[in-house]
């Protein structure tokens, strides 16, 4: 016979707040080191056979009961739970069945749950006349290991209970010390809904009243969604009823009485056959901080200032077309919308954890759209439709360290600032175990390359802690590539990242209008065009459909109009100087009043130098104000990178490209200046007005124009490459001979071309292609 395993200290101090200091009693399962066992229907408690009879199979019967040593316990009985808290988790046992927890077998009971008056929202409709052992009973259902059983546990009315202890405390010697009661209601801690006032004697017995019992904790407390299913599920739905057959192999044992009716918040039976932890909707007593408000911006209330009232058109529109202005709707998002809120509120309302990720340019509105979905989710829960949750945003580019992304989640699971080794400890605890007090977590992961470490240990944790089975943790992904699973993350983590996976393309020129437009509907007046709000959002829907940018261009624009407004308006105002000269009078009649019009006014070439000045940077300014020889020395550098495929290129190489091009090209500069044999400056030749003339024969033979011989080379190529140098436009490597050194770019390829593309001195050159 195997000896008694040692206790711990947390046995001993578990036997010492139960039983004090006592030896272990038969109302609890004890400390040794015995297996759970099933008690089936036609065995006793003591596991033998009734007489008479042929005992069937365990598959054809039904588990009535569980039994560890002497410590038996039958579906009816109240039981307290093991927790890591002071407060005592009380259930009564619904059922027993065989299921997996985290892919390992296990034997499981299904629980009606107790809550304390901490467990329910604090509020008006709060009662205060609790007692100090009182729990109310709840329709909330959830699944547990009967490892977790600690003992029976007794609930009575208060009578009863006055009655056995008069003082109204129990003795620490006494074997019901944290296991007696006092139950008079039923309660919703969602709604802070109460029952009328009951004794517990009458309305519960044993096993057979937790149907009645069930019912009227239902039927006296408001339920808590009110959203009615989709007309095509509820349809498919109606009067439909899950029996054991319809799960096939997969179904869990369970008494056919706990058969129950499919509700627009319960998974499809596709998705029940996944695990028996998803075959049925539990609902679980609410954290005292479920409907804690969220923290998240930009969608808080805005207090408008009173001088948004008085504001100039322009003003107005500035405020409305900043990219941090909240916009009352989000257009041009309702399908991606829907897809992110049906699967958040599905994961919520089912209780299980879920991976979506969303992918998309930047500027595409994804996390604009999450914050949306969030915000209307969370009235949903302020309005009783949809179980409480949490919500956290944890952005890549807001951090100094993937690893402190540990530290915000559990700051707002627990409202605790711990160091991230001991969050990701303490973390890997909490979902690990099961726990009916959790609220689902709504984890917003923004900037998702940037949260990517050398063992990629973050994405891992965040990606797996929703496979648990009782994490009930949702994580939303953001990031700007769609493959970044597959080209960054290791197998085991994009396996872990799931198939929901949310793109938001780019906008369309048609969707940057209704966009811009919806911004400028409330705006008095017209300030800008609509030909120049199309003229924008093609400009931007060509290059990226990013509606950040476009918002931007639009909102220069005004500020150039605006601008443009003022200094008219203060010429006007200033006094003239009279003068008889006509042609100096200011213009009047139609011509006049049609600059009035258009003064102030957003048109196309407002737009058209907005435009510039976004894509005007110091680098593009400094190149475009280059020397044509330091030019074409960059266009012949870029031909010969793209001619060879590689990165860098001999100099030699360079200045032969630059001479290819300069005999090609129809730019006249070049020709003279850069390939003419005297650099262009008199010789033979001199200039008159800028024409080269010939100098007359002494006989008075008709002057014949000489052709200007060319060089073996372009000039001014080494003094272009050192000042490109110099600039850090290129990085040149000096060695012994001058041609034998290698060039590269500094900067990008892409900046050079967008800078030189439309420089007038550069046509030809290859800059555009």
């Amino acid at each position: 016979m195997a000896g008694k395993r040692k206790r711990s200290a947390k046995d001993i101090a578990r036997q010492y707040l139960y039983n004090g200091g006592k030896e272990d009693l038969e109302d609890e399962p004890g400390v040794e080191d015995r297996e759970w066992e099933w008690i089936y229907d036609g065995h006793d408690k003591a596991g033998e056979d009734v007489e008479g009879g042929d005992t069937p199979s365990p598959e054809k019967r039904t588990i009535i009961g569980a039994r560890k040593g002497t410590f038996s316990c039958n579906v009816g009985d109240t039981v307290v739970l093991e927790t890591d808290t002071t407060e005592a988790w009380v259930g009564i046992i619904r059922y027993f069945f065989d299921g997996e927890i985290d892919g390992v077998e296990q034997k499981l009971a299904n629980f009606m749950w107790f809550s304390s008056e901490n467990e329910i929202l604090k509020g008006p409709k709060k009662r205060t006349d609790f007692l100090p052992n009182e729990r109310y009973i709840t329709a909330a259902f959830d699944d547990n290991s009967v490892q977790t059983i600690n003992g029976h546990a007794t609930v009575v009315s208060a009578t009863a209970y006055a009655a056995r202890f008069p003082n109204g405390k129990v003795p620490k010697s006494s074997k019901d010390y944290g296991k007696i009661f006092i139950c008079r209601r039923g309660c919703n801690t969602r709604n802070t809904i109460y029952t009328e006032e009951f004794v517990w004697e009458d309305v519960y017995h044993g096993e057979d009243d937790l149907r009645a019992l069930t019912e009227l904790v239902e039927s006296q407390t408001a339920k808590t969604r009110k959203r009615k299913a989709p007309s095509k599920i509820q349809k498919d739905l109606d009067g439909f009823v899950l029996d054991d057959e319809d799960f096939g192999d997969t179904a869990t044992p369970r008494t056919p009485k706990k058969r129950r009716k499919v509700t627009s918040a319960t998974p499809t039976p596709s998705k029940l056959k996944l695990t028996p932890t998803t075959a049925r909707k539990f609902m679980t007593p609410t954290h005292r901080r479920l409907k804690k408000p969220l923290e998240f911006t930009p969608l808080g209330t805005r207090v408008l200032s009173p001088s948004h009232t008085t504001a100039s058109p322009h003003q107005l529109a500035r405020t409305q077309l900043h990219v941090s202005a909240v916009p009352s709707a989000l257009p041009c998002r309702e399908e991606e919308f829907a897809m992110v809120y049906s699967h958040l509120e599905q994961a919520i309302s089912a209780g299980t954890g879920s991976c979506i990720y969303i992918s998309g340019t930047p500027g595409t509105g994804k996390t604009a759209t999450v914050r949306e979905v969030v915000a209307a989710l969370h009235e949903s829960v302020l309005a009783d439709e949809l179980d409480g949750f949490v919500f956290v945003e944890i952005n890549g580019m807001k951090v100094t360290d993937p690893h402190q992304s540990y530290a915000l989640l559990w700051e707002a699971l627990k409202g605790e600032r711990v160091s991230p080794s001991h969050a990701l400890e303490l973390l890997n605890r909490e979902f690990e175990r099961p726990n009916p007090r959790r609220v689902p977590c709504v984890v917003l992961m923004d900037e998702l390359d940037q949260l990517v470490t050398k063992n990629q240990g973050v994405m891992y944790n965040f990606f797996n802690w929703p496979q648990l089975a009782h994490s009930r943790l949702i994580v939303l992904a953001v990031a700007n590539t769609m493959d970044l699973p597959e080209r960054t993350l290791s197998n085991k983590i994009s396996s872990r990242l799931g198939l929901t996976r949310i793109t938001f393309p780019g906008y369309t020129h048609q969707q940057l209008m209704k966009i811009i437009e919806s911004r400028l509907q409330n705006v008095p007046g017209t300030v800008v065009e609509s030909d120049a709000v199309q003229f924008a959002a093609r400009k931007v829907a060509a290059v990226s459909g990013d509606a950040r940018r476009a918002l931007d261009i639009c909102r220069r624009a005004v500020e150039i109009a605006e601008q443009e407004d003022l200094a008219a308006a203060e010429r006007d105002a200033a006094p003239g100087t009279p003068s008889k000269t006509p042609g100096r009078q200011k213009p009047s009649g139609i011509v006049g009043i049609n600059a009035a019009v258009k003064r102030g006014i957003v048109t196309i070439a407002t737009v058209k130098r907005a435009i510039n000045e976004a894509t005007s940077t110091p680098l593009a300014a400094y190149l475009r104000s280059l020397p044509l020889a330091s030019k074409l020395f960059l266009a012949a550098l870029l031909a010969r990178l793209r001619r060879t495929g590689i990165g860098e290129a001999v100099i030699g190489d360079v200045v032969e490209e630059a001479r290819r091009m300069g005999l090609t090209s129809q730019l006249e500069p070049i020709k003279e200046f850069l390939l003419a044999l005297d650099g262009g400056g008199g010789g033979a030749q001199d200039k008159i007005d800028g024409v080269a003339v010939g100098i007359p024969s002494r006989r008075g033979r008709p002057v014949v124009k000489r052709k200007i011989e060319q060089a073996a080379r372009v000039l001014r190529m080494g003094v272009a490459s050192m000042e490109l140098a110099e600039a850090g436009i290129i990085g040149l490597e000096s060695r012994r001979g001058e041609r034998v050194g290698r060039v590269r770019l500094g900067v990008s390829e892409e900046d050079v071309r967008g800078a030189l593309r439309d420089d007038e001195e550069c046509k030809g050159l290859g800059f555009a292609g």
